[in-house]
């Protein structure tokens, strides 16, 4: 099985990755591609992958991260969008495409969701903050394009503002070489996606969302690819009373294999073979 986007490079799982791979492994979760999210992420990904024969890395900056450049001053109305910081951290996370275990540009995207739990003060989502991100989007898809890697999407209540710039950006060299990260339930971003051959990531909270779980009945299967997006989402099977929920690790992908292919009515084996070779053609990963 492929496991494509499990962060093994956040602080869940701090000291703890060769464990964490080794259970995977045993659940025969073979190949697992671990997404950045900032400079300091994406660097962390690359020497997970370089660890381990079936891990491979990709690197980028999150939209929730582009709320940096706006921590140059307390007046936003007055601010301009300083984008010398992250241009800076950019600058790094290029030098890494080079690097043969990096295998896409992500998870990258459009987020306009209210983040309670944040690093950041005085976290809001306000206009500069989103054209920020979607210039960040912009420039990160041209790397794609440059390094000729793959590109991994994240869109969380922006679809607007998110397929805005993809339709812009898009072209055919992308087709089949990119997927909408633990895609939301939307018939528009579906329909996108099966124009222009991107691939849809399923996580575990299609075992606890029934939006999702009709959803998926509406993608092709040529389009879907597992993931656990690893700590978050954990399954539903896993999340037991009040108890503290454990860290989500890859080892559970699984259990999300075993739930969809009931809800579709095929054979587990026949799920995790099509899901496989998608998760392969993605990645360009032989």
């Amino acid at each position: 099985m492929f496991d494509t986007h499990c962060h093994l490079n956040f602080k869940a799982f701090e000291g703890r990755v060769e464990e964490v791979v080794n259970n995977a492994i045993e659940a025969g979760i073979s190949l697992i591609v671990v997404p950045g999210t900032d400079r300091e992420s994406s660097e962390e990904a690359v020497k997970i992958a370089e660890r381990f024969s079936g891990v491979y890395a990709a690197v980028g900056i999150h939209p929730h991260h582009v709320f940096q450049i706006n921590q140059k001053t307390e007046n936003r109305k007055n601010q301009s969008s300083d984008f010398s910081y992250l241009l800076s951290d950019l600058s790094e996370i290029e030098k890494l495409l080079v690097n043969p275990k990096v295998v896409a540009v992500g998870e990258v995207g459009v987020d306009r969701h209210y983040y309670s739990k944040t690093k950041y003060p005085n976290y809001n989502v306000y206009p500069e903050f989103i054209e920020g991100q979607k210039e960040f989007l912009n420039r990160q898809i041209d790397l794609g394009l440059k390094y000729n890697k793959s590109l991994i999407f994240h869109n969380r209540e922006a679809k607007k503002d998110f397929l805005e710039v993809v339709r812009d950006k898009w072209d055919e060299k992308l087709a089949g070489r990119a997927v909408f990260h633990c895609c939301e339930p939307d018939s528009e971003l579906l329909n996108f996606a099966k124009k222009h051959k991107i691939f849809i990531g399923i996580d575990g909270d299609i075992t606890f969302r029934e939006d999702k779980q009709e959803f998926i009945k509406t993608v092709p299967l040529d389009l879907l690819v597992l993931e656990t997006d690893s700590p978050f989402l954990l399954p539903s099977q896993l999340r037991v009373g009040n108890k503290k929920r454990p860290a989500n690790e890859p080892k559970n992908l699984q259990l999300v294999a075993v739930f969809i292919a009931e809800l579709l009515r095929m054979k587990t084996k026949a799920l995790v073979k099509i899901t496989t070779e998608n998760s392969k053609k993605l990645f360009q990963i032989s």
